[in-house]
């Protein structure tokens, strides 16, 4: 075969592939695009999936938030119910006191007695939420954290920085003082 022939051999043979790779090229991208837009639909639906969950999610959030506001606004109206029930029976002592000192048959000893048995009710009531009283007695050691020296006096037989006197009681709630106890400390 002479190189004429050859390269017109060659040529047939370019021809006749070319037909048939562009027919192959042309298959090839149209399942290119049915492909494309299968993933471009399943793409979508996972974007309109995820976007309900967003949705979902917010609502419940703010569900979530209304929940919590409206339980905070219950707890801040209701918080002191239990502390005022327990000192209703308190005020009803102190009135039926106040009843049976203005009447005829009144004694001083027992409004002195109804007086106390109050006052005792009173403390027990405000204990179960934590209150304790600060009632230093005489002799006691003098104590800055609770109480507050109102004077200091000199007293014989009695050693420096002990309690001779209160004045007034001190508090204490859960722990941290309220007020502290006024007292006269010996010298």
């Amino acid at each position: 075969m002479s190189n004429e022939e050859i390269d017109k051999n060659e040529a047939e043979n370019v021809k006749s592939v070319q037909p048939e790779t562009a027919g192959t090229e042309e298959v090839t991208e149209s399942e290119a695009g049915e492909d494309l837009a299968a993933l471009l639909e399943e793409a979508r639906q996972k974007a309109d999936a995820n976007w309900e969950e967003v949705l979902r999610a917010r609502a419940d959030m703010e569900n979530l938030r209304r929940r919590q506001s409206r339980d905070l606004e219950n707890a801040h109206k209701h918080a002191l119910d239990k502390f005022v029930s327990e000192l209703l029976p308190v005020y009803d002592s102190m009135e039926l006191g106040a009843n049976a000192a203005s009447g005829e048959e009144a004694s001083l000893e027992g409004v002195r007695d109804g007086l106390g048995m109050t006052m005792k009710m009173f403390l027990s009531s405000i204990a179960k939420f934590g209150l304790e009283q600060v009632n230093p007695t005489d002799g006691d050691e003098f104590d800055p954290e609770l109480h507050q020296a109102m004077a200091m006096q000199p007293v014989e037989g009695v050693e420096a920085n002990k309690v001779i006197t209160v004045a007034q009681k001190g508090f204490q709630f859960n722990g941290r003082l309220l007020r502290p106890a006024m007292v006269v400390v010996s010298q």
